[in-house]
């Protein structure tokens, strides 16, 4: 399952060839495609390039640019070297993102083959687990759940801390379905309450399918609830305070829950939303795996995507943070050990849970897998839009210079390794996806020229309003761009009929393959800069004594974010 890491000096090398290559590119990975008219991007192209690139069909730019395993590359004329050189390289210097597919997988299909007799139910998955959970995510979670057992097996430990457990669909899945023993941390109380109220209906499909005792392969192997645990973490701190601040979170449950908001800001302070447990935290997690749902105290803060509505919650809280030692006692006497996971992490909670992985002795594996690389923090930008804000608790004496990226020593000593927001954000697009959409030559690739060309209009009158977030226009690519105009001038506070000149505004629609090429070629450096976010942790994991593999887990097609990244101490430190 596993793919095979690169030694040191083959990781200290590759970086060093990725940061050349994205250094002498960052005009392109840099820009933002609305400024491509306002910025002039098509002559910031080599001379060489723009007559051969100008033509291409969309299919063509799919065939000749995007796709790395395209065979059959029939150009329309001569490539000068240097482009032929700058995809060749893109191609080299990411790491493969095709998973192993199952044995008559359609290679190039949308979907894995476990959904080709239905598209939105997973073959491999019991139907107790589908229930709420999207295509993708079904996928996701029988994927990665069955990495997770692999590694308790490996090291000999049954306990899970799921970090940004959401819905706790993978929760369930590992609890249930694979007879760990888990304490989910989400930051978000409504997700708690509801994954808790999930659980609760889980039991429910349990007892029924108890009655019809059908004997099905599919039906859990266990019922020992998880645990919830309603909490923000500050990425900042330690894992020592990450401890204290799941002691402090079983104290809150002595006191009646308070219902969980809608609110998608920071908590204030941590929450179990589970009714008070009244067993004693030495006794409760020696009770064997129904009990012993107390993963501790590691790190788990989260940033995860908020997914929606909130319920009351169940009954699951056996030994409550079970990490909290008696007061006064060391902060690591009695702890458990535990496989740290994150499913698609946002931002630095990535980084967060590494450091953890490294830093905490109880932590035997982890499996990482990241996504919102622009919320990362780095030296240069700190407070990325979208970033929860992280106080320094006054009481810790946590690192300030311990950014999301770089995260290695090697990497923030190289030239050039610099990744703007916009390149991070970039890393974040769905390259498979886009080269299906220009094969299919979607009229919807029209959006792009359409909102460069308003960008132009916005700049030239208010020139504080560039780069203002336009929400989506519904059909936008339906519409005459006069329409679009006018809907999009609104929503910057324009006037509606703002005067456009006719001219100027046929002149650049009459470009729009230029806009789609230019944004291809940004989009092809997009997996170069997602390899370095995570060859820089692998890095990082290097330097502290731990190797580590880069798993191609999930379907790109499917899921884009889809590397995993593995860890396991080869021995308890």
């Amino acid at each position: 399952m596993f793919t095979s890491s690169l030694p040191a000096e083959q990781q200290r090398e590759l970086a060093k060839r990725l940061t050349t290559f994205l250094s002498q590119y960052s005009h392109v990975s840099d820009s933002y495609i609305i400024e491509f008219f306002s910025k002039d991007h098509w002559q910031s192209l080599p001379s060489a390039w723009q007559p051969v690139l100008q033509d291409l069909t969309y299919q063509q730019v799919a065939d000749l640019l995007l796709d790395a395993t395209h065979g059959d590359r029939r150009y329309p004329s001569v490539w000068p070297l240097s482009l032929l050189a700058f995809r060749a390289t893109a191609h080299a210097l990411a790491f493969p993102r095709e998973c192993r597919r199952a044995r008559g997988g359609a290679v190039g299909s949308v979907k894995p083959e476990e959904f080709l007799d239905n598209q939105s139910q997973s073959s491999l998955l019991g139907h107790i687990f589908r229930k709420h959970v999207k295509p993708k995510k079904q996928h996701e979670i029988r994927k990665l759940g069955s990495l997770v057992k692999q590694l308790c097996d490996q090291t000999d430990c049954n306990k899970v801390v799921d970090v940004g457990s959401g819905q706790g669909h993978l929760t369930r899945f590992l609890s249930f379905g694979l007879g760990l023993s888990v304490t989910a941390i989400e930051a978000d109380g409504t997700l708690v309450a509801t994954a808790s109220k999930f659980d609760g209906q889980l039991l429910c499909a349990l007892e029924k399918e108890a009655q019809k005792k059908n004997g099905s392969s599919l039906v859990p192997v266990s019922r020992s609830s998880p645990r919830h645990v309603a909490g923000w973490v500050n990425p900042k701190a330690s894992w020592e305070a990450f401890i204290k601040q799941l002691s402090a979170a079983q104290r809150v449950t002595e006191r009646p829950p308070t219902p969980p908001g809608p609110s998608k800001k920071r908590p204030r302070g941590s929450e179990h939303v589970d009714p008070p447990c009244s067993h004693a935290v030495r006794t409760s997690w020696r009770r064997g795996s129904a009990d012993s749902l107390e993963s501790e105290p590691t790190s788990q803060h989260q940033y995860r995507k908020s997914e929606s509505e909130g319920a009351s919650s169940a009954e699951n809280c056996r030994s409550c943070v079970q990490s909290v030692r008696q007061e006064g006692a060391g902060p690591d006497r009695g702890h458990p050990d535990f496989v740290l996971t994150g499913l698609h992490a946002c931002g630095d909670l990535s980084a967060t849970l590494l450091r953890h992985f490294v830093n905490c002795p109880h932590v035997r594996a982890i499996t990482s897998v990241a996504c919102c690389y622009m919320k990362i923090t780095t030296k240069e930008n700190p407070a990325p839009p979208g970033l929860v804000p992280a106080a320094q608790p006054p009481d810790q004496d946590a690192d300030p210079s311990e950014f999301g990226y770089p995260m290695s020593s090697w990497v923030g000593g190289l030239p050039g390794h610099r990744l703007s927001y916009k390149a991070r954000e970039g890393a974040c697009h769905a390259v498979e996806d886009y080269a299906r959409r220009l094969r299919e030559g979607g009229e919807a690739l029209r959006t792009h020229c359409y909102r460069a060309t308003l960008e132009t209009f916005i700049a030239d009158t208010r020139p504080d309003l560039r780069r203002a977030g336009i929400q989506t226009i519904k059909k936008a690519h339906l519409l005459p761009f006069t329409e679009y105009a006018r809907l999009g001038l609104a929503r910057v506070g324009l006037p509606p009929g703002l005067p456009l000149d006719p001219e100027q505004v046929e002149a650049m629609l009459e470009q729009q393959g230029r806009v789609v090429v230019y944004f291809s070629l940004a989009l092809l450096l997009a997996p170069v800069v997602e390899t370095l976010v995570l060859l820089d942790r692998m890095i990082y994991l290097q330097e502290n004594g731990v190797d580590s593999q880069l798993v191609p887990l999930f379907d790109p097609n499917f899921s884009p974010r889809n590397f995993v990244l593995v860890a396991l101490k080869s021995q308890v430190h």
